[in-house]
């Protein structure tokens, strides 16, 4: 469901980007082919009516389009945009992102689908180096600094709600911060440091079945 609600969101990022029709009537058919394409490149054994998660998912995208703070009128400076940062000064591997949206003045916006309202302040804390890196990649691509992110969560609750979640420009403690990290990393894999981290991400890992062997007594 997330894919394919931050596909109809991109879509209308890029719509509004090229000066096209983004309101939801133009959003819905490829909305729908989205969701077909993912069903057969993925396919999901629904524990619920397929078609009822249809109707949640674009609930949710239906939702964005009414209460986005973004105005109707304003074009973005970017949209998907592919980055990368060269490290090597640093004695560090490049790093690559896409941005989600770049509003004008350089406000970095990243969609994000959550099951229960975000805390303000976790949400901003946990996703401290994702928008770092964010920041590095503005940056990187335009010669200036970001001027703050935002986070906009679209909530799965029963009643679909919109929360945005604000953060400044990074600091250079926080650049030093991502540093050491990606070198924590960057030494953990030349020494073949593997130590298991358990968590969402499991579900998109290629060596779950190696890591979970691997736990076994």
């Amino acid at each position: 469901m997330g894919k394919v609600v931050h596909a109809a969101l991109q879509q209308w990022s890029t719509a509004r980007w090229r000066g096209q029709p983004h309101d939801a009537e133009a959003l819905k058919a490829g909305f729908l082919m989205n969701w077909i394409t993912a069903q057969e490149e993925e396919p999901v054994a629904w524990e619920a009516d397929e078609d009822a998660q249809q109707e949640k998912a674009w609930g949710l995208v239906d939702m964005y389009l009414r209460e986005t703070p973004i105005p109707a009128e304003e074009k973005p400076e970017a949209v998907e945009v592919r980055v990368e940062v060269d490290l090597a000064r640093h004695g560090l591997p490049s790093l690559l992102g896409i941005i989600d949206l770049v509003r004008p003045g350089g406000r970095i916006v990243d969609f994000k689908t959550s099951a229960a309202t975000p805390n303000a302040e976790q949400v901003i804390h946990r996703n401290e180096t994702q928008l770092t890196a964010y920041g590095l990649l503005y940056r990187e691509a335009t010669g200036k600094p970001e001027s703050g992110f935002e986070l906009h969560h679209l909530v799965k609750t029963k009643i679909p709600k919109l929360v945005v979640s604000e953060a400044p420009a990074a600091t250079e403690g926080q650049k030093t911060k991502l540093f050491r990290l990606i070198e924590s990393y960057v030494d953990g894999v030349e020494c073949e440091d593997y130590v298991p981290s358990p968590g969402l991400q499991c579900a998109a890992c290629e060596f779950f079945d190696e890591c979970r062997q691997g736990g076994a007594a």
